[in-house]
Parts: C-alpha cells; sequence; structure tokens
C-alpha cells in the first residue's frame, strides 16, 4: 500500500513523544496525514519555531520566547517573594489558581541521588545569587511532595535559613474528593501539619 512508510515514520517519531504509546501515535498519524496540507504545514511550523525560538529566561530559568519571561518582566509583580519550583510546567501549575503574584524560580530538575542528580546539577546557585540582592524577603518552596522533592526542599531551606529570609513550603494535603480512611500516614500527617483557622 503506497504511503505506508511514511506513515509508519511518523507513527515511529510521534510515540517517542512523553505519553504516547503506539496506538495513540498511529492515530494522531492517520489524522495528521488526512488534514489539509496548509494545516500541516502549521502545525510542522508551530512545531520548529517551539523548538528553536523557546529558551529559558536567563534571571528564572522558566521557558520564554523573549528576552525575560512575562513573569520576571512584569514590574507588577511582588518582587519580595519567589517561588521555587522543579520546572516550567510547574510555573504553568501555580499561574493557573492565580493567587500567587510573585517571581520564580526554576530549579530544572530535583536532587535524587539514584538518577545520578546533585546540587550542583540544578540551579541552586542561581537561586543563592537571587538572593543575594537583599530585595527577596520569602522564598517559597514549591517541589512535590516526593523524596527527591522534600529532600531539594530541605537541603535549599537550610541554605536560606542563615540568611534571614523567611522560608516557606507550600502545604500539602488530602485532595478534594479524597476520603481519610484511604488517604496514607504521610499525607495525612502533612495535611494535619499544615492545618490553618477556619
Amino acid at each position: 500500500m503506497a504511503g505506508v512508510e511514511a506513515i509508519e515514520q511518523l507513527t515511529h517519531q510521534l510515540s517517542r513523544l512523553p505519553g504516547i504509546g503506539r496506538k495513540t501515535a498511529q492515530r494522531l498519524a492517520f489524522h495528521i496525514v488526512s488534514m489539509p496540507e496548509e494545516e500541516v504545514r502549521e502545525l510542522a511550523v508551530a512545531i520548529f519555531n517551539g523548538k528553536k525560538k523557546v529558551h529559558f529566561c536567563p534571571v528564572c530559568g522558566n521557558l520564554t520566547d523573549m528576552e525575560t519571561c512575562s513573569v520576571c518582566s512584569d514590574p507588577s509583580r511582588d518582587q519580595s517573594i519567589v517561588c521555587v519550583v522543579k520546572d516550567a510546567r510547574d510555573v504553568n501549575a501555580m499561574e493557573r489558581i492565580r493567587d500567587y503574584n510573585g517571581l520564580y524560580h526554576v530549579l530544572g530538575g530535583v536532587i535524587s541521588p539514584m538518577d545520578g542528580v546533585g546540587p550542583d546539577d540544578i540551579r541552586i546557585r542561581e537561586l543563592m545569587s537571587r538572593l543575594g540582592s537583599g530585595s527577596i524577603k520569602e522564598v517559597v518552596l514549591a517541589t512535590n511532595p516526593d523524596v527527591e522533592g522534600e529532600a531539594t526542599a530541605s537541603y535549599i531551606s537550610r541554605l536560606i535559613k542563615p540568611m534571614g529570609i523567611r522560608v516557606t513550603r507550600i502545604a500539602h494535603g488530602v485532595p478534594v474528593g479524597g476520603e481519610l480512611e484511604y488517604t496514607d500516614e504521610i499525607t495525612l500527617m502533612r495535611a494535619f501539619q499544615g492545618r490553618r483557622e477556619v
């Protein structure tokens, strides 16, 4: 059948993307080849431009296609607070809640000795350099509540506390709709420790 090799190659390339299995890749490949040529061209250009134009913000490490990201270049943001996150996806998650108006610092990973990632392999040095300016009064540690995220938060906290800067950790606990009966002990403990007055 004509074109099968091209579809197979397209399927193979799509299946290399995270979260895309062989069947989904094949479905996407068939969809793409059935699209109008102009739409396929627009998709290809968007992918290429995304790769070519997007880079890390030199200030915070977030992804941007400008000189500095929109958060760092926004003078209305609270310049006295920095939220430390693992990667750019976490910045997007925090921005969705629309309740945080400070700055960010993207680490580009977390400390994970099992994977050979140490403190020098992520952007901790850059964070400490930013904190040296004296304008930041609080650092919010918003790494994931897993072993690596907790180890990273603990390490950063120990570095910052002697500087006299307030260090806080986002609360972790029982999700909305969750049942206490099925919640693990660590999550319950964190929920209890993060309790607040109502």
